[in-house]
């Protein structure tokens, strides 16, 4: 194997799904890129830059699509196809293949097809400790010499190989074994020489691999069973749900304090005017409503990347295949739908890898029924307020929510699947990973990386967005009323006992506080869109939160802070969800009754409330065609089951 000098400025990560590609970008760059179990998951070429010991500059790292063949007929392939054919400036100077050591042969397929290329590569040998748990071996240096690239052990969500690695791409050379297959052969035959390189440099132990593959089984016969799966399933969703009400509460308490005493430091510093109102109400306030629900925005992610690591989430994938596909949904939808309770946006974008058009069409009609992280503010305040000092119904009634959005997606592609969208879904061939114990490292750089995205909407629009609340809703000022001022003057009568006084101000101060709502821009407006919403339950505050939230779902939440924090029995001192259940009607009934929550609840379950994501719907489906129909669909399936939700509870003798 010939060596040379190599003045690298940019390389390429290439490789199968599954095989800890991601993971070793987010080694080489320190750029957490969420890894995923399922193929197709990376949809475009993530770049980011690798600091290396010696280099002045950094070096560009590329992590091209998953991919099992450079030549087949998919996206992801045209996409890695593309950016290794490029001749010019934007050429790799090198090229990792990074192959999954307990299935040597199978990756080797695609090694080969790249070693037919001009390209300097080495061979990144990942997953070596589960290859030495499952009793396999395999001589690296022999595996080299056999193909003639440089062959790296490495186990990259830990970081071991790196430097290895980094010193193996600096002297990679361009030897090709004599016997490569032809490219225009068959499969087989490259097939055949993959087991015969493998079977060259691999031993295995006889008795781990089979204690290894008994465990697999068991585990298997059970998570991929069609009834028994989708109980596992929906047990570890409960379970999921419950912990984030159980765990999140004290460091949810935690941000309410500091907050509060945010707060009163403003309220001890500013004097007494629209300057001081407007930093404690509309920016502290409107903040605090969204910021208070960040842990469990953290907590799901960290779990949901746990899941992820152990392999069982792509048989979660397995068994929901057989469901989506009796609902008119490819297996392939799963990535996408998956991919949307973050959020809608990728979901949309990922459906390119969707051979099908009209599989790919119905698959991003659905898509934005996925629960994403935007709604979770939204549904931990409403089952908070539902069920509150209950976490074991708030947890089964957030699941519920997951549940309720999953299953308005499989009616409406089954209906869609009968009517505009008319033939059958396509099968899907989906790999099972190997079981791993999951890294603790990257389920928390995921929760700190989603967490950081929700701050930095938090930091932006959701601010911007409380700032213009606030002053909707505070003016134009209102001259004080009648009744308001023969209040105080009885307040202040001599001799009146003193929580006599404080009653008649307390009074007043209510009475004041509503007119000046009412007469505010947001009063009004919310008064003019009120009859709209009123069969739904809602009063014009809530009217209010449902409109601003067309912007952004998790601005409802700041919504209702800054619109509780203009009432006169707002405390500053009380928490964020405290406020909001104290927030009263004009006729001092709760706003958020119990059959008001839970229509709300439903709402902001089915309703398409997103901007951005129409424009990608727009963008992807060539038109506004289907942008117009998802925007009218849900949201008027969104109103009609909200409404019967309210009517039902109300009938039934809940108010």
């Amino acid at each position: 194997m010939s060596t040379e000098a190599v003045a690298l400025r940019r390389i390429a990560l290439a490789g199968n799904p599954n095989t800890g590609k991601t993971s070793l970008f987010n080694a080489l760059c320190g750029v957490h890129a969420k890894t995923s179990n399922f193929p197709g998951t990376t949809t475009t070429i993530r770049t980011g830059r690798s600091t290396w010991p010696g280099h002045d500059q950094p070096v560009e790292v590329l992590d091209l699509p998953g991919v099992y063949d450079l030549h087949i007929d998919a996206p992801e392939s045209s996409i890695a196809r593309s950016a290794l054919a490029d001749e010019g400036a934007q050429m790799p100077d090198a090229l990792v293949v990074v192959v999954d050591a307990c299935n040597l042969a199978r990756n080797l397929v695609l090694v080969a097809q790249v070693l037919s290329t001009s390209h300097r590569v080495v061979l990144a040998l990942n997953m070596i400790d589960l290859a030495r748990q499952r009793g396999l071996t395999i001589d690296a240096a022999a595996l080299s010499r056999r193909l003639g690239v440089p062959v790296v052990p490495m186990v990259a969500r830990r970081s071991e190989g790196l430097a290895a690695l980094r010193t193996a791409l600096e002297s990679a050379g361009r030897t090709r074994p004599a016997d490569l297959p032809v490219l225009e052969s068959t499969t087989d035959n490259m097939m055949l020489w993959a087991e015969s390189v493998t079977a060259e440099v691999t031993t295995e132990d006889k008795a781990d691999a089979a204690r290894a593959d008994r465990l697999t089984e068991r585990l298997d016969r059970i998570l991929t069973h069609p009834v028994l799966g989708l109980l596992v399933f929906i047990g570890v969703m409960g379970g999921l749900f419950w912990t984030l009400f159980a765990l999140a509460a004290v460091p949810m308490d935690l941000i309410e304090a500091i907050f509060a005493g945010l707060g009163d430091l403003v309220n001890a510093w500013l004097p007494e005017g629209a300057v001081r109102d407007l930093v404690t109400q509309g920016i502290v306030g409107g903040i605090a409503g969204t910021i208070v629900f960040l842990p469990q925005i953290c907590l799901l992610f960290f779990l949901i990347t746990l899941l992820e690591d152990t392999g069982y989430l792509a048989r979660a994938a397995f068994v929901l295949d057989r469901l989506l596909a009796r609902f008119g949904l490819p297996g392939h939808a799963f990535v996408p739908l998956l991919t949307s309770h973050a959020c809608a946006l990728p979901g949309i974008m990922s459906t390119r890898l969707i051979p099908d058009q009209r599989d790919r069409l119905a698959t991003i009609l659905v898509a934005p029924f996925m629960s994403c992280s935007a709604r979770l503010p939204v549904y931990v305040l409403l089952t908070t307020l539902l069920f509150a000092g209950r976490p074991a119904a708030a947890g089964l009634a957030f699941a519920g929510c997951y549940l309720l959005g999953a299953g308005a997606a499989m009616f409406t592609a089954w209906l869609f699947g009968k009517t505009i969208l008319k033939g059958q879904a396509k099968p899907m061939i989906l790999e099972l990973p190997t079981y791993k114990l999951p890294s603790l490292r990257n389920a928390l750089l995921s929760a700190k990386d989603q967490g950081v995205s929700f701050l930095t909407t938090a930091g932006t629009v959701i601010v911007a967005i409380c700032v213009v609340m606030w002053w909707l809703s505070a003016y134009p000022a209102v001259p004080v009323l009648p009744q308001v001022t023969s209040l105080q003057a009885e307040a202040a009568a001599p001799g009146l006992a003193p929580e006599r006084a404080a009653a008649l101000t307390a009074e007043a101060d209510r009475l004041q506080s509503k007119a000046a709502q009412a007469g505010s821009f947001a009063g009004r407006m919310g008064h003019a869109i009120a009859p709209v919403f009123a069969p739904l339950g809602f009063d014009w505050q809530l009217s209010v939160g449902v409109v601003t939230s067309f912007l952004a779902r998790e601005v409802f939440v700041s919504t209702m802070s800054v619109l509780a924090g203009g009432q006169a029995d707002a405390d500053l001192d009380e928490g964020v969800v405290a406020r909001i259940r104290s927030m009263t009607r004009d006729d001092g009934t709760p706003v958020f009754t119990p059959s008001a929550a839970a229509a709300a609840l439903v709402f902001f379950v089915l309703a398409m409330q997103c901007l951005p994501t129409l424009t990608v719907t727009r963008k992807e489906t060539g038109g506004l065609k289907y942008a117009a129909l998802q925007l009218g669909y849900m949201s008027g399936l969104a109103y009609v089951v909200a409404f019967v939700v309210h009517a039902g509870l109300r009938a039934a003798g809940v108010s």
